[in-house]
């Protein structure tokens, strides 16, 4: 029978890279314990439960303890250290602060745009993080909206809720995962205007991608800020945007500013994955037909000027609003977004 001091052994080499040191010594480990059929199990007991480096660390232990002969499987749970444990392991050890570069994975980096307000960014943001998820892709979302972020209200996620670290900005996490940074999950109160300048907003926009701890990611969403000033330069140029998909709607002046993004793009020599038409018509539930409610699509003629392949036409559903409306954004699903997904975000 495995005896708990060579899987405390193996933990040993499990270490926590915000506190430089290995997890047992740490106090980390508790209920360590293995059955007779081989099965390991304890608690990895961390300092904040939103810990980006929770699953690294859980990885690493699992790996470990395998290699210790007669663990045959290992469930680990996760739970947050008291206050008091807290406070005297911080009186003891002195965090690192470690270069986040070696923790931040973010394998591609989208930014959702239009160039105008009102053609609904954050909700084609919000279906594709979605849709994301139900993908297995590990996705984030980069509320770049400063002052009039709206992303936390369509995911329920509540206003100053953010946990701190002494390593970086902790995302808050949806349900199922998808991390998010925006001003309103900062703020005490989501009514708390953002009274800021330029030189403050576009710093505010450089923090969320520089100093969160975003871990490791598939898909990271910018839900870009209107127009074509300052914060959108900011996102362009300070971000490692791998390409931009565009948002519009039907109407002729929607279409004529997203032109201008779209040479906005060119200027900045990044790509345009694709196009999404928002609000292109609703669908009568009694019958079926479809109407243009704010007039003929345009979709596949400014597809065409800004050169891309894969566009899309986004109806208006009234039981997404209400998912929406309720903070349940994750729950929301079209089809057309389902079936677009892959050649829109990855251009596919």
């Amino acid at each position: 029978m495995t005896d708990n001091k060579a899987m405390m052994d193996a933990l040993r080499q499990v270490m926590d890279p915000e506190l430089g040191k290995n997890i047992v010594e740490l106090g980390m480990v508790q209920d360590l314990k293995i059955n007779k059929a081989g099965e390991a199990a304890f608690t990895l007991t961390l300092t904040v439960l939103g810990c980006p480096m929770r699953e690294q660390m859980a990885e690493q232990s699992q790996k470990a303890l395998l290699q210790v002969p007669g663990v045959k499987s290992v469930k680990i749970e996760f739970a947050r250290m008291d206050d008091a444990t807290r406070q005297k392991l911080f009186e003891t050890v002195t965090p690192q602060l470690p270069a986040l570069k070696e923790f931040n994975k973010v394998k591609r980096v989208v930014a959702v745009m239009s160039g105008k307000g009102g053609v609904g960014k954050s909700t084609v943001t919000a279906l594709l993080a979605g849709e994301a998820r139900r993908q297995c892709l590990k996705v984030g979302v980069l509320d770049a909206d400063i002052t009039g972020p709206s992303i936390p209200r369509l995911f329920g996620l509540p206003s100053g809720g953010l946990p701190q670290s002494e390593m970086g900005i902790l995302p808050a996490y949806t349900e199922s995962g998808i991390k998010i940074i925006s001003t309103n999950v900062l703020l005490p109160d989501e009514d708390t205007p953002v009274i800021w300048r330029g030189p403050l907003i576009t710093r505010a926009i450089t923090q969320f991608w520089e100093e969160t701890l975003w871990g490791e990611l598939d898909l990271l969403l910018v839900d870009m800020p209107p127009g074509t000033s300052d914060a959108a330069l900011t996102v362009m140029q300070k971000l490692p945007i791998d390409g931009i998909i565009l948002v519009t709607t039907p109407q002729a002046l929607a279409g004529m500013v997203v032109r201008k993004a779209v040479h906005l793009a060119k200027e900045l020599k990044t790509p345009i994955l694709g196009l999404v038409e928002n609000m292109s018509y609703f669908r009568c539930p009694d019958n079926g037909k479809e109407y243009e409610i704010f007039g003929p699509s345009h979709a596949k003629q400014t597809a065409d000027m800004a050169g891309v392949a894969s566009w899309i036409r986004v109806p208006i559903d009234p039981q997404v609003n209400q998912l929406f409306d309720a903070g349940k954004a994750e729950e929301a699903r079209l089809p057309e977004i389902q079936s677009k997904f892959r050649q829109l975000v990855f251009a596919e």
